[in-house]
Order: C-alpha cells, then sequence, then structure tokens
C-alpha cells in the first residue's frame, strides 16, 4: 500500500475536486432532468419540436448547461491528477483521461442540441425536407441515448482507475475506495453488456447502471470539500 504526506498543492486540489464533484452531478441532473426531458421525453417528434420552439431559450440554456459540464469536469480531471498523481501517476492520468473523454462526448451531445435547434428553428431547412421529416431528424439528434453510455463508460473507466488510486493514498477511507473500485467497475461492466446485448436493459434497468457511482462521488466529494486530505493513516 502506498501513502504519503499530501503537499499544499494536493490539498488545495483535493478541496477543488471535492467542490467539483458535486458541481457536475448538480449540474448534469438539473439540465437533463430539470429541462432537456420535461421537452422531449414521452412525446413524438412534432410535440417535441413544438415544445422546443415554444422554450428555446430555455432550450439554450440546457445547451449552455452541457457546456458548462464539460468544463466542470475538465477542471475536475486537472485536479484529480494533481491529487493522485504522487501517488501512482499512470492510475492519475488514466483517471484524468477518462473524464476527459467524458467530457468531449458531453461536448458532442450539446453541439447535436444546438444542431436540433437550427434544424427546426431556420426556415432554410424546411426547405430541403417534407415537413413532416424535419422534426423527426431534429429528435434524432436530441436522443442522447447512444452518447451518454459511451460516456458512461469513459468515466467508468476513468473512476475506477481514481478509486484505486485513493485506496493507495489512504487519504480517504478504505472502505469508501473499496466501493468507488465496485461500483465504478459495475458502471464498465454493465455499459459493455449493454453495447453487446441489448437485451441486458431488460434483465438489468438502465438507472442503476450510474447510481452507485453517483453516490460514490457524491460521498467522496462531500468529503473532500468538507474534510479534505488527511495525513496518510497508520
Amino acid at each position: 500500500m502506498t501513502s504519503s504526506t499530501p503537499d499544499d498543492s494536493q490539498r488545495k486540489a483535493a478541496k477543488i475536486a471535492g467542490l467539483l464533484y458535486l458541481m457536475t452531478l448538480m449540474t448534469i441532473v438539473s439540465v437533463t432532468y430539470g429541462i432537456v426531458r420535461p421537452l422531449v421525453a414521452g412525446v413524438d417528434p412534432a410535440e417535441a419540436a413544438r415544445r422546443i420552439l415554444a422554450h428555446e431559450t430555455l432550450f439554450r440554456a440546457a445547451a449552455v448547461g452541457n457546456l458548462a459540464f464539460c468544463i466542470e469536469v475538465v477542471v475536475l480531471s486537472a485536479a484529480l491528477y494533481v491529487v493522485l498523481e504522487p501517488i501512482d501517476r499512470t492510475l492519475a492520468l488514466l483517471a484524468a483521461l477518462g473524464r476527459l473523454f467524458q467530457a468531449f462526448i458531453w461536448l458532442v451531445i450539446s453541439l447535436n442540441l444546438f444542431t436540433a435547434l437550427r434544424l427546426l428553428s431556420q426556415p432554410v431547412y424546411a426547405r430541403g425536407l417534407p415537413p413532416d421529416q424535419l422534426p423527426v431528424l431534429a429528435r434524432l439528434y436530441l436522443s442522447g441515448f447512444d452518447p451518454y453510455y459511451v460516456a458512461l463508460l469513459f468515466w467508468s473507466l476513468g473512476s475506477t482507475a481514481g478509486a484505486w488510486a485513493w485506496l493507495r493514498s489512504r487519504y480517504v477511507p478504505r472502505a469508501l475506495a473499496t466501493i468507488g473500485i465496485l461500483a465504478s467497475a459495475w458502471g464498465a461492466a454493465c455499459t459493455l453488456c449493454l453495447f453487446l446485448y441489448p437485451r441486458f436493459a431488460d434483465v438489468v434497468d438502465l438507472s442503476l447502471f450510474d447510481v452507485p457511482l453517483v453516490l460514490f462521488e457524491l460521498t467522496l466529494g462531500s468529503l473532500l470539500l468538507c474534510r479534505g486530505l488527511p495525513g496518510p493513516r497508520a
């Protein structure tokens, strides 16, 4: 087991990481469940298009919120690397890269929202497609199912490496780090099974893929923000 006394830069970065763990979850939950889902979930493409155009500013706020999430994840990646690099450079790099790939995929999701809005709001596109097909095309860009689970895969893999580094660091309780490894590996395994066997979602509900990982990061973020990094445990 590797441990070292954290220096000032690690302590500051840990506080930032704790804050960003909480901020990223708050941002993405607010955008996804507070704005996007109420507008487009459970309705046909024509009704989704009507709702988006009726609440265009709110929809744009969702796209900007996704961009803010990307920025938060990039900062979180940097903070995690600063904290974990003295423990294990390879694990720290993998943890940071996993979150960076997650941010990149969410950047694509953000661009898709702007593309869908452009298709629905600019008349030039309406002249190139039958009126009933334009909302269908826009709805395709709004479908974040596949991008989300690709992002979840990289998020889970990066979190697995990060949780392993946390375990080696002895900066957080070993039980919490172990739970983090298991929760992260669970998310990656479920995602891979879904890609290989789409009916896997009939066996394990999609909502259970990321819940353990979310709970782990909420706990870890709260711990880092409130307590910071202690000295190594005996």
